[in-house]
């Protein structure tokens, strides 16, 4: 093959990865219902690793209380209308 094949071929190939990994929308992640439920049942449990599961569970709620401030102080308090 020559150079200018071979560049063309990496080339192609490049394009086709690059679209092929268009990323997911991840703005509108949704958990199933009964994952909590679940993890929490784990979470009170004497099995190995149910107290990471409790820190995680605890963690990820403090981190969503913590985004809700933050976009509540970035929305500002509301114009007065006249």
């Amino acid at each position: 093959m020559s150079g200018d094949r071979i560049a063309g071929t990496a080339i192609l190939v490049g394009l086709l990865l690059t679209a092929s990994c268009g990323g997911k929308d991840t703005s509108s992640r949704t958990e199933h219902p009964a994952a909590g439920a679940q993890d929490s049942a784990i979470a009170r449990s004497n099995l190995p690793g149910a107290k990471g599961v409790g820190a995680a569970m605890r963690l990820a709620d403090s981190a969503a209380a913590r985004r809700a401030r933050e976009d509540s102080i970035s929305n500002g308090p509301p114009e007065p209308t006249v």
